[in-house]
């Protein structure tokens, strides 16, 4: 059990890191920054736009899916 703690722990904190990371990208984004050293260029806005329209244009489906997103990431 020590070592599904230990792994739990890992995940926990890389998703975090992730999460962060992504704010700041976004962040700077907003703010027109223009081009961030070691980022693909890629639009973090865009994608998250995206993902949030997907789930938009499911109706239903979409806000339960936001529901279980939320509710898991509340319980950390």
């Amino acid at each position: 059990m020590e070592v599904l703690d230990r792994v739990r722990n890992w995940c926990k904190g890389l998703a975090e890191l992730g999460v962060s990371v992504a704010a700041l990208l976004i962040i700077l984004e907003v703010l027109g920054v223009g081009a961030i050293p070691f980022v693909p260029a890629t639009s973090v806005v865009a994608n998250v736009t995206t993902i949030l329209a997907g789930l938009g244009s499911q109706g239903l489906i979409g806000l339960v899916a936001i529901w279980v997103l939320y509710e898991i990431w509340s319980k950390r």
